[in-house]
This record gives C-alpha cells, sequence and structure tokens, in this order.
C-alpha cells in the first residue's frame, strides 16, 4: 500500500462507510418489526407488503440508476441519492399507518437504489483488477457493518425514547453521507492528490481514460451471454440476503419466543459473520488465483460454490429448539451469502467495460430485487400457515442453483484464448 499509494484505500473508505448507512436506514424497520406487529401497527402480510413497497420499487430504479451513474458520474449521483434516502428514511417516523410506511419505503428504495452500481463502479475504477475483489469484499462487507449495528441501536432507542426517533436519528445518517462524499469523492482521473505512481498502479492492465465521456449502452449489454447468467444468479440469491434483513428479527421473537431486548443482545452475530464471509470470500479468489493457479474468474466462481455450499446453515433451522442455535444457524448462512455476493460484484467488472459497469449492475439488481421481492409476498402469505422454516430451506436451494449457473454461462475453459486472457 505505501509503495503505490493510499488514496485508493480512502476512497474505498468512503464507499464503505456510505453502505453502512445504507443499510442501516434500509433494516431500521425490520428491527422494529416486532415491536409494530405488537402495537398492532401492521399484521405479518401488511408487513410483508411493506418490505415489498421498497423491494419493488428499488429493483426498477436500479437499472435506471446504474445508467446515471455511467452516464453523469459518481460524485453527483450518489451524493443526490444520499440526501434522498437520507430524508425518505427520517420521513417513516412521521408514518401513521402501513401504507404511509410502504410510501416513505418506495421513496428509500428510489434513492437507495444508486449505492451498488456506484460501489461497483467505484472498485473497478479505482482499483486493478487482481485488488478488485477485495475492494467489494471490503465495500460490500459495509452491508453487514450496517446490518449488524442496526438491530441492538435501533432496539436501544425504541425502547428508550419511542419507535418513531430511531427513523429520524438513524435518517441523518444519510444527510452526513451526502455531505461527505460531494466533499471528498473524485474519479481518479479528475483527484488531484493521486499520485503518479498510483494512478499507474491503478490503470496497470488497462486504458486510462481518455476524458471524453462514452455513453451507456444497454443494447450491447443484453447481447452478452454471460451477463444472462448473472441476471439467474441474482434474480436466485437476492431472496436470501432479504430474508436475513428482514424476517430474522420478526421470526425469532414471535415464532422462537426470544424477548426483544434478549434478541438485541444476539441479532449482531448474522451479520458479523457475513461481514468475515465478505472480507473472507474478497481474499480466498485471489488465493485460489495464486496457489491453485485458477484465471481469476473461475477463482471468484470457485469461492461462489464455498459460499453456496455452507448455505446449509439456514436450511438446518427446523432442527434446532433453542433460539439462540438458530440465530448461529443464521449466522452461518450470512457468512456464506455475503462470500458469494461480494464475488458476483466483482465479476462484473470481468465481463463488463467501465462503461458499462454501473449499468449492468443496475440491471441484475432489478432482476434480483424481483426475485427478493417474490419471495418476501410468498413468505408473507404461507409464514401463518406453511411455517418460515421450510421456506429458509429453500434459500439453499437457490443459492445452489445460482452456483450451477454461474458455471455454466460464465465459467472459463482452461487452454482457451478466453482463460489466457482471464488469467
Amino acid at each position: 500500500m505505501g509503495r503505490n499509494g493510499w488514496l485508493r484505500w480512502g476512497m474505498l473508505a468512503l464507499m464503505f462507510a456510505g453502505t453502512v448507512v445504507v443499510y442501516v436506514d434500509r433494516g431500521v424497520v425490520g428491527a422494529l418489526s416486532p415491536i409494530l406487529k405488537k402495537e398492532g401497527f401492521f399484521t405479518t402480510e401488511q408487513y410483508s407488503y411493506v418490505v415489498s413497497a421498497f423491494q419493488i420499487v428499488y429493483s426498477f430504479a436500479q437499472p435506471v440508476a446504474g445508467y446515471l451513474t455511467d452516464l453523469i458520474g459518481p460524485r453527483i449521483g450518489y451524493a443526490v441519492a444520499a440526501l434522498v434516502w437520507g430524508l425518505a428514511a427520517a420521513l417513516q417516523g412521521l408514518s401513521t399507518g402501513w401504507l404511509s410506511m410502504a410510501g416513505f419505503r418506495a421513496l428509500l428504495g428510489l434513492s437507495e437504489a444508486a449505492a451498488l452500481p456506484t460501489g461497483t463502479k467505484m472498485s473497478t475504477l479505482w482499483f486493478p483488477s487482481r485488488e478488485r475483489s477485495i475492494a467489494t469484499g471490503w465495500f460490500n462487507s459495509g452491508s453487514s457493518i450496517g446490518a449488524m449495528f442496526t438491530p441492538p441501536l435501533v432496539i436501544w432507542i425504541a425502547t428508550s425514547y419511542g419507535w418513531r426517533p430511531a427513523f429520524l436519528i438513524t435518517g441523518s445518517l444519510g444527510v452526513a453521507v451526502s455531505i461527505a462524499w460531494w466533499v471528498f469523492y473524485r474519479d481518479p482521473d479528475k483527484h488531484p492528490s493521486l499520485s503518479p505512481q498510483e494512478r499507474a498502479y491503478i490503470y496497470e492492465g488497462r486504458d486510462p481514460p481518455t476524458g471524453a465521456a462514452q455513453k451507456p449502452s444497454l443494447k450491447p449489454l443484453f447481447a452478452h451471454w454471460r451477463f444472462l447468467g448473472i441476471v439467474i444468479a441474482r434474480f436466485l440469491t437476492e431472496p436470501a440476503w432479504q430474508t436475513f434483513q428482514f424476517w430474522i428479527p420478526l421470526y425469532i421473537v414471535t415464532v422462537r419466543g426470544m424477548d426483544i431486548k434478549q434478541f438485541a443482545l444476539f441479532a449482531w452475530l448474522p451479520f458479523l459473520a457475513s461481514d468475515i464471509g465478505c472480507i473472507f470470500g474478497g481474499y480466498l479468489a485471489p488465493f485460489l488465483h495464486k496457489r491453485l493457479h485458477l484465471n481469476m474468474v473461475n477463482a471468484r466462481l470457485t469461492t461462489i460454490t464455498i459460499g453456496a455450499l455452507c448455505m446449509v446453515g439456514p436450511a438446518l433451522i427446523s432442527f434446532v429448539v433453542d433460539p439462540i442455535t438458530a440465530i448461529l444457524c443464521f449466522s452461518l448462512g450470512g457468512f456464506a451469502h455475503q462470500m458469494l455476493s461480494s464475488m458476483m460484484y466483482a465479476l462484473m467488472g470481468d465481463v463488463f467495460e467501465k462503461t458499462e459497469i454501473a449499468t449492468a449492475t443496475g440491471v441484475a439488481g432489478m432482476f434480483g430485487y424481483l426475485g427478493a421481492t417474490i419471495f418476501t409476498l410468498v413468505l408473507g402469505a404461507l409464514a401463518s400457515t406453511v411455517g418460515y422454516e421450510p421456506m429458509f430451506a429453500v434459500l439453499f436451494l437457490f443459492d445452489l442453483a445460482a452456483a450451477a449457473t454461474l458455471w455454466a454461462f460464465i465459467g472459463v475453459r482452461p487452454g482457451t484464448a478466453e482463460a489466457q486472457a482471464a488469467a
């Protein structure tokens, strides 16, 4: 780091902080769901509508947000998005019923849609290929960190001051992110503090920017056979993370009978494991590339496969009786899912050009959140009859199918010209 400079890591830290706040603001309603349901604010099925309002708007907004990020650049797009999502998150505290909360959640989904396309583009712009999985692992770990701190923080605020201040306080963090991003972020070709040595290191193995903005296009994007594999994989894997974030509190408190304050003491464990999975996966792929001489694409796919196998944790929940053991099963699932999730973001830089990165991430994210929305509505409808546990087991099968799909569509066969290019 010292030899090649430090500025790219500063940009990564800025993106990481923004991702933490994204998932704090997104997850407040999940942490408060047992309290809100107990107060009669919504039923289990109505809660699924509140969650789905965010998911459906977020899904369709991601391609637009990704396209605009490629078109106008990360600095302006992310600063505006953070300001809007901070205000939307705070406004949830003024909700008078589940319908108004669903409306504010929709606005939150519209604005937060810029987060992952921006993060993926930032890691591609600021990091060389061999460090990209590490960069995406670290910035994506912000989702786990944010989700980890949200339950104890929000439950403490809610039990001390009421649930409405919990929304207002956490929403203000988004406004702070908007200001910090606008002040400190620049693309590498426009950053005055970037040293020539670090600039050369970042652009190693690829052409530096020409200075002329290239308009992103959807047509070449959908011409990619490999993009179809990513779309299918995102559709299958996104329900897991959405389930962890929005349904664990309601399940553990209402089904497993754990007190809300006791749950706050353990609620961070699945997300700490998720954070470890993000970082571990980021370093595992380069390790496999170097030690086992796999090309980088197949190294990332191998990491994804290991993560899919470890998703067996949620499938085992029906066999345990202790709520803390159930939380540990979710923890294994969180570790597994975020390991494979960060690798899918890293794959975007392997498959697409820099001018397409945010657009491709947004479109793939749209299909991912459509899958999550469908799963959320089905879970909300069946939780009281079929139960939660069979639905949790389905997540394991989804991730296995996603890994197989990625190998079929993106896997690089040894000895081919593609293998040499991806090495």
